[in-house]
């Protein structure tokens, strides 16, 4: 399963291209629509976001019924235009009602069928921002729940209280992964990242939670030249990495992006792919099928 990114829709994609986007999304099979209430701020002339949702929802207000799921998040949506992340929303009990009021609003429906913390808020109780999250599902506004870019101990925590509150608790995470991993320690240019660890692969398998993951194909690191890893991917381990994805994509016709792809979900992962084109939707649409000896390569690169 691919999950399509819309963080640019209405901002660096304009809106007819964002809806020719999500119509050959939909023509292809796919079913999750990932946004955000913050998508994009910095494109955004009036310096808060929410163009994203607002482009699905005439989106499906134009296609009554499409068959398509929403996942939306909240906590990072500027209340003070140009001042972020200062005037960030919280996560408290106010923010998170106010947040899906609007959410709700500018996408059309009357529920998401997953909403992610987008980030932790550790000004606010936890225990506050689990009960208003229950809170949603409660009232029908939400189906699931989930964490983006948290510490795991906070994930584990959250849902111990939720457990004991007697709501629904988080059942997905959403954290950056890809093929190739940075150095240990090395800083990424987005600060805010959180990344997937051997710790958060045996979280999810032992307590069978969703994992999706963003920046899958790093922003064109694989195959554009104009566009090269970033620096904290300069190691031993990414030259193996890369020299073994060349190997497998030649021997199965594929493009480098789609081979990481088949191999992120042969992992139990869920990629989330930003396009902004047709035919960059159709390469990751494309289905992939590794085979155990590539699988093996790919997993143990010489």
């Amino acid at each position: 399963m691919i999950v399509l990114g819309t963080r640019d829709f209405g901002t660096r994609v304009d809106e007819r291209t964002s809806m020719a986007l999500l119509d050959r999304f939909v023509e292809r099979g796919g079913r999750w629509v990932d946004t955000a209430n913050v998508y994009w701020f910095p494109a955004d002339p009036n310096g808060v976001g929410g163009q994203s949702e607002t482009v699905i929802g005439r989106w499906l207000a134009a296609r009554p019924g499409a068959p398509v799921l929403l996942s939306t998040k909240m906590r990072q949506y500027p209340t003070v235009p140009g001042r972020w992340p200062e005037s960030a929303e919280g996560l408290s009990a106010t923010a998170i009602r106010n947040a899906a009021k609007l959410s709700l609003e500018r996408l059309g429906v009357d529920h998401v069928d997953l909403c992610w913390a987008h980030a932790e808020d550790r000004g606010v109780p936890l225990a506050e921002t689990v009960a208003a999250f229950g809170e949603l599902v409660e009232q029908g506004l939400v189906r699931r729940l989930g964490a983006s870019n948290h510490a795991l101990w906070a994930v584990e925590r959250a849902r111990g209280i939720a457990a004991e509150q007697g709501v629904t608790g988080y059942t997905a995470l959403q954290l950056r992964h890809s093929y190739v991993q940075p150095r240990p320690d090395a800083k990424l240019p987005q600060p805010g990242h959180r990344l997937v660890t051997p710790d958060v692969l045996d979280y999810v398998r032992t307590d069978d939670l969703a994992l999706w993951v963003y920046t899958p194909l790093i922003e064109g690191g694989y195959t554009r030249p104009d566009r090269p890893l970033p620096e904290a991917y300069d190691h031993p381990g990414t030259t193996r990495r890369l020299a073994a994805l060349a190997r497998v994509a030649d021997e199965l016709g594929a493009t480098r992006n789609q081979v990481v792809l088949a191999w992120l979900r042969a992992h139990g992962m869920t990629p989330i792919c930003g396009v902004s084109r047709v035919e960059q939707l159709d390469e990751v649409m494309e289905p992939v099928e590794l085979s155990e000896q590539h699988q093996v390569l790919l997993d143990t690169p010489a």
